[in-house]
């Protein structure tokens, strides 16, 4: 009888666990089913695209934990001319990457002809062991911690530039690119905000802690890549791709969409290009592409300029009322919502036209650049910031799209990891006119408006007119 009391007292115990399991079990099985079944929304996780979409959910987490890591209050220490010197470096040591990324970066990934999930792995590794690298130099300031860093900037574009060329293959049907490309960078934007805090509860442990939940999250993004689909790596027969600018005559112009050619006529390619005749390049596939990417420069170039000049106007001409770390806190959120909705919106377009898209983005930013100049002020300050993350957010949607539509899969690597050097070089442009110009802000906005108004005589005219000839590719508009 005894005995028999223990047994049932034993099996209660292990039911109450069980409950007390599923009851802290569930909150968390809920919120993943209910993440899983967003992603995979719309034929996406049948297509594959949902897994992408987590990877660059979790790409994105790692990321905010290693620039949480990094995060330094120093600029508020030191005299404005110091911290102008200091920025500038920075802004030298940015473009090591792209100077990287576009002549070996993109080439050594189109000569990985099955190996998009390895490469996109490789990214997550080496990122979690330069993570653990600088988890020991971040709070003494080490020498490794530099290098670390720039290593971890290059990996995350190699990432980015493969992801890119990645998502055409994963289109589930009837789905536009642009609202493709918008599904995958809202995951990262969601990501980012949901890992921030995380990481900033992180830091008060100890300025390595953000870096090891860096590593950790890597290592499962290493894991989730090779969980996408086999279709993803390419096809056979990829090439380097070459900007060429338009209106470059007197070169060859081999068909960039023919197939690839049948085994055996290697030499025969050899020879004709030993002979001068060039590779496929974004010219041969129409205006689209170039045109949207001098608007997206002009987007890059405002970005750049804002960040800069406005970290420096506001560190000494704060908003009324408020401090300097508060008025670049409202700037800053302005951006970031703006660039959020701007995803958001890209991930609801069904248009059939990004050429469009872009040239209207352009227009709306370049009109609130003119308002903030003419009536300088905090609103029009914090309307001009959001307005520039929500034109550039669906704007750089609209030229992913344009280059997975318009640029042959054989040189799409190359073409996006030269489209990025190119981008990045703008927002230093821009970012350097921001340190060299006097601390006024009409004078700043006016500038503003100035760059954008470049982009729009560069690119406006080109792009509509692109639009009204219409794609080749209609399928991926």
């Amino acid at each position: 009888m005894a005995s028999a009391r223990s047994h049932d007292g034993s099996g209660s115990l292990r039911r109450t666990s069980r409950s007390i399991g599923h009851a802290l079990q569930s909150p968390f099985t809920g919120t993943a089913r209910g993440i899983r079944k967003a992603t995979h929304a719309h034929g996406a996780g049948e297509s594959g695209l949902g897994k992408l979409i987590e990877l660059h959910a979790v790409n994105g987490a790692g990321d905010v934990m290693i620039t949480i890591a990094l995060a330094s209050t120093v600029f508020f220490s030191v005299p404005t001319d110091q911290a102008r010197g200091r920025v500038a470096l920075y802004l030298a040591v940015t473009m090591a990457p792209f100077i990287l990324l576009a002549p070996v970066i993109g080439p050594l990934l189109d000569h990985l002809p099955h190996g998009r999930r390895a490469a996109m792995a490789a990214s997550m590794l080496a990122r979690a062991l330069l993570a653990l690298t600088m988890s020991g130099a971040v709070a003494t300031g080490g020498l490794e911690l530099y290098p670390a860093a720039l290593g971890v900037l290059v990996c995350s574009k190699a990432y980015g530039v493969v992801r890119s060329a990645v998502v055409p293959r994963l289109l589930p049907p009837r789905f536009s690119l642009v609202k493709a490309n918008s599904r995958v960078t809202l995951a990262g934007l969601l990501a980012t905000g949901a890992a921030a805090p995380i990481g900033a509860g992180l830091q008060t442990i100890g300025p390595p802690w953000p870096l090891y939940g860096a590593t950790a999250i890597f290592v499962g993004g290493a894991i989730l890549a090779f969980t996408l689909p086999p279709k993803v790596d390419s096809a056979k027969g990829e090439r380097k791709a070459h900007l060429v600018h338009p209106h470059d005559e007197g070169a060859a112009r081999p068909d960039p969409l023919r197939k690839p050619a049948a085994p055996g006529t290697g030499r025969r390619t050899r020879s004709r290009e030993k002979s001068g005749e060039k590779r496929p390049g974004l010219r041969s596939v129409g205006p689209s592409v170039l045109h949207g990417l001098q608007a997206n420069a002009a987007h890059r170039a405002l970005s750049g300029f804002l960040i800069f000049f406005l970290a420096f106007l506001l560190r000494e001409q704060p908003l009324s009322g408020q401090s300097a770390a508060i008025s670049l806190g409202i700037v800053g959120v302005a951006a970031g919502a703006g660039n959020a909705l701007g995803t958001a919106v890209g991930s609801w377009l069904r248009a059939r036209g990004p050429e469009v898209i872009v040239a209207s983005v352009l227009g709306l930013a370049l009109g609130v650049a003119v308002l903030a100049a003419a009536f300088f002020s905090t609103v029009m300050v914090a309307a001009l910031a959001a307005m520039a993350g929500f034109t550039q957010a669906l704007s750089k949607l609209s030229l992913d799209a344009m280059i997975q539509r318009d640029v042959p899969e054989e040189v799409r690597t190359s073409a996006f990891a030269r489209s990025e050097t190119l981008l990045q070089m703008a927002w230093v442009a821009g970012g350097a006119i921001g340190i060299s110009l006097p601390l006024n802000g009409v004078l700043g906005m006016a500038v503003a408006a100035g760059i954008l108004t470049l982009g729009a005589a560069a690119s406006v005219r080109g792009l509509l007119g692109a639009a009204r000839r219409g794609s080749p590719h209609p399928r991926v508009a």
